[in-house]
Order: structure tokens, then sequence, then C-alpha cells
């Protein structure tokens, strides 16, 4: 049986909040992002997308495209509201949905045709959430994600288009091969190379050469250019926080030991903040004497899943915790206050070469696991073995 799989994209989120807390910004040209000389565009209206500005573009190579062009630093925090209120929407009317971002939604409505058709069903959502948060949404309507989700960013933007299954590979064939999810600069060049640059020419190759040249990639990408996506919705549940901790075998007083384990621990947590697309607007640090008595202190954050920010705010708070001189059993340290949101977020604050650090850190770990690369200021923790 086929399913029925729609995904929700809300058009340019991060403009469209600012409009709508300032009306006077509808229909110009808007970048969301760094101010500062090295910063990016996080997000831009679709009136700056005419001069060839992009996410992740350098905002100063953006402002030379688009001169006239405002810039606005983008506040996570109105995004995050706006988001809540859209997943509360969702949440009413769906049997079961995905948040796959702060903006970006599936539902499996497979079976609903027996009341009433999908998509007047999504159509009537989409019309819910302009009316009642003020934001427009594409959807697009298939059989498995990856085709709801081409369906969408073909129709954007205020979008709404269904892909029956019969017409899945006349949909997909004239697309370029950029238009499949997940498929990275460096797989597109390969694959052009070889004269693969359209969907149904990625289709029509055998999937053992598709495996050869790429590995298991290849034969993903090869199942996804065929319309194939076994890939379940994924029940929401909102996660509050997530923590790390470490008992000492042996009570401590070596502080260059406590903070070496700390950035550990804290880079630890980063990572699975930014594999789950999560930032978080709060950390807290633990300790725990060798009386047992425990204190705690926590500091808010801009949003944000970056390591050298949450180690820097780590130690700081550590130092304002470390008063008796007391041997110490336990440290600990909790992110709270998490949102869901896109990695590009943190391009508001970080550098363009601190984020491709961390994305390439993040695809070993991934790959080879969290130990495999770590700072040498984690030495002394490692060297300690964690006591």
């Amino acid at each position: 049986m086929n399913r029925s799989i729609v995904h929700l994209d809300l058009d340019c989120f991060f403009v469209a909040c600012e409009v709508l807390r300032d009306s006077s910004l509808q229909r110009k040209p808007i970048l969301i992002g760094g101010k500062e000389g090295r910063g990016v565009v996080a997000s831009c209206s679709y009136e700056a997308r005419k001069y060839g500005v992009r996410s992740a573009m350098p905002m100063r190579y953006a402002l030379q495209l688009c001169p006239d062009a405002q810039v606005i630093k983008g506040d996570m925090e109105l995004y995050s509201n706006y988001s809540k209120l859209v997943t509360t929407i969702i949440r009413e009317s769906s049997p079961t949905f995905e948040k796959a971002s702060v903006d970006e939604f599936y539902i499996d409505m497979t079976g609903m045709e027996r009341y009433r058709t999908c998509y007047k069903w999504a159509n009537e959502l989409a019309t819910t959430v302009k009316k009642e948060a003020g934001l427009t949404i594409s959807f697009g309507l298939s059989i498995n994600k990856t085709v709801s989700k081409m369906a969408t960013n073909e129709s954007k933007p205020a979008g709404r288009l269904e892909v029956p299954a019969g017409d899945v590979q006349p949909f997909l064939n004239p697309l370029s091969i950029a238009k499949i999810p997940m498929l990275g600069k460096k797989t597109f060049t390969t694959l052009s190379r070889i004269g693969v640059r359209k969907v149904k020419t990625l289709a029509e190759m055998p999937v053992e050469f598709m495996e050869r040249l790429l590995g298991k990639n290849g034969k993903s990408l090869w199942e996804k250019a065929n319309g194939i996506d076994m890939q379940a919705v994924i029940p929401y549940v909102e996660k509050k926080s997530i923590s790390a901790e470490r008992t000492f075998s042996q009570d401590t007083i070596d502080i260059k030991y406590i903070k070496a384990l700390l950035i550990k621990l804290v880079e630890g947590l980063a990572f699975e903040l930014r594999k789950s697309k999560k930032l978080t607007s709060v950390i807290t640090v633990k300790i725990r004497y060798t009386n047992f008595d425990t204190y705690t202190r926590q500091r808010r954050v801009s949003y944000t899943a970056s390591n050298h920010r949450l180690v820097q705010l780590a130690h700081e708070l550590f130092d304002q915790l470390y008063e008796r001189r007391m041997l110490i059993r336990l440290v600990g340290v909790r992110c709270s206050g998490l949102v869901s949101g896109h990695p590009q977020i943190d391009l508001f604050n970080d550098p363009p070469e601190m984020i491709r650090l961390y994305q390439a850190m993040d695809r070993i770990h991934r790959r080879f696991g969290k130990g495999v690369v770590q700072k040498a200021a984690c030495l002394p923790a490692i060297a300690g073995n964690e006591r």
C-alpha cells in the first residue's frame, strides 16, 4: 500500500517572523544574519534572492549583490515562539507528525483518505496556519518523505503540490540531481563529471555502479532518484534538556583536569545538539564536593550549539561555583531551553570558518565515533582516563 506523506515548510520563516513584527519590512530585500565583518546570511527574503543572494553566503558579498538590502541580526527567541505556535496547530490536527527543524514538518496521513482527500486536509491545515499564526506554509504530498520534500521545494513560495504514485517518476525525471535531499556539492561535482546531471539519468544508472562510485550513499541516491524512500515519519516529542556528568573514582582538586573534562563533556553535548538539530538557550554547571554538598549555577545564552561558546560559559560558571577549595567528587553540565533549529541559525554569530570546522568534525564523529577527534585541551582528561 502506498503511503501518503505531507512535507510542510514555512516560507522564508525568519524573514516572515520579522515582517510580522514590523510590517514596514514587507516586500523589501531583507538579509538575516551576522552584521560583522565575517557574518554570513542565515536567511533572506525572496526580494533579495532576485539579486542572487542565497543562505550561507558571506554577508559582505550579499550586500555587494544587493546593496539596498536591510540587514537584521536575527532573533531566535522570536522564531522559536512562532515555531512552537505552528507546532501546536499541527499537533492538534495531525495523526502522526515529525518536526524536522524549526520550520519544517512531515505528517503521515496514510489511511485518512477514507474520510476525505489528503490534499484537502493538508490544504485546510496550511490555511489554518496562515490564519492563526500569520505565516505562509508550502506543502508537498506524495508517497514518501523524499518525494514530498522535493514537491514542496518545487512549489514554493505559497505552493501546494500533490504528486500521486503514478506521477512520481515523471515529476522527478526532469529535475536536476541537485534537487535531491542530502546530495551535497562534492557529490554533485562527482556525478556531473560522468554526465549525471538530471534525476532521470541517475535513476537509469546501474545501482551496482553507483555503489562502487559512492558507497552506501550511491545506493541511497539511486533509490531517491527512483522515488524509493522507506523512512518512517518519527513522532515528535519535545526534548527539554540534555546533560552529561562524571563521578570521579577518586575525589580530586586538580582544576586543570576538571576543566579539561568540562571541555569534553560540553563538546559531546554540542555534537548531540547539532546531530538532533537542536539549539540550547541555558547552560548549567554542577559540582558535588567530597562531603556530598551539591551546587549548580546556570546562565542564559543566545540560542546556539557552538562548542567554543558553551565551553567558555561552562568554565566561567565553574569558576563562580568552586569557592570552597575542597575535593570534588562529581562535575556535570546540562543544556536546557532547547529548540529545534536549522544549523544555519548559528550563522548569526559564527564565522564561516568555524562552521565548516564543526561540520567536518561532526562528519568524522558520525562515521568513527565521538572520541576520535578531541581538542588538545582535553588531553588531561583523556590521560586521566576520567578517573
